[in-house]
């Protein structure tokens, strides 16, 4: 069984599409939800689900060990970001390496980097007149929303569209096909 670290700072809208895909999977579990704010939805999700909850403290995150020995005794193969919006510290990265994927938004290389989340992005696709946006899904490095990018899928921006709608639009790209490539990445892996 290859066991899934979730980490979120929202609502958990993805969260619980990930949960939803796995909960009677074979070969892959959610086995922990990580979450930087004590008051994010994604807790209650976990709470539901009976998923175990770690809550980052940003000292240990960034400055102590990152939270590894936590994920060792939770035997973590892979961990997943949705809607997570710290910096992965290098120590994590060393310890799993092409380990961990992020979704973001919009179509990388554009709109992304710190602080591009959310409705910022989204605002920014419109300023911007562009004619289409998505999602990407993408390897996690040391720089934000710069890994290698494993799938990107597109969806028409409209002249009507606000940046609420096509939140919309995105959130249902996200929650359509963010499962199935994480299934696609980690049935390819082998165990730490």
């Amino acid at each position: 069984m290859k066991k899934i670290a979730v980490f979120a700072s929202g609502a958990g809208s993805n969260t619980s599409q990930i949960i939803d895909c796995f909960r009677q999977h074979s070969s892959i579990q959610v086995s922990l939800i990580a979450s930087n704010r004590p008051d994010a939805g994604v807790i209650k999700i976990a709470a539901r689900e009976n998923i175990p909850v770690l809550l980052l403290d940003k000292e240990k995150f960034f400055r102590g060990d990152g939270y590894i020995m936590e994920l060792q005794k939770k035997e973590i193969d892979f961990i997943v970001l949705a809607g997570f919006l710290w910096k992965i510290p290098a120590m994590l990265l060393q310890l799993f390496p092409e380990r961990i994927i992020n979704i973001h938004p919009a179509l990388l290389p554009k709109y992304g980097g710190k602080g591009m989340y959310g409705q910022y992005v989204h605002q920014a696709v419109l300023d911007h007149n562009e004619t289409e946006s998505g999602i990407t899904i993408h390897y996690v490095d040391e720089v934000y929303d710069h890994g290698h990018i494993i799938f990107q899928v597109r969806c028409p921006v409209t002249a009507a569209d606000t940046a609420a709608s096509l939140a919309r639009k995105v959130a249902a790209l996200e929650h359509r096909h963010y499962p199935e490539v994480i299934e696609r990445v980690i049935s390819r892996i082998e165990p730490l």
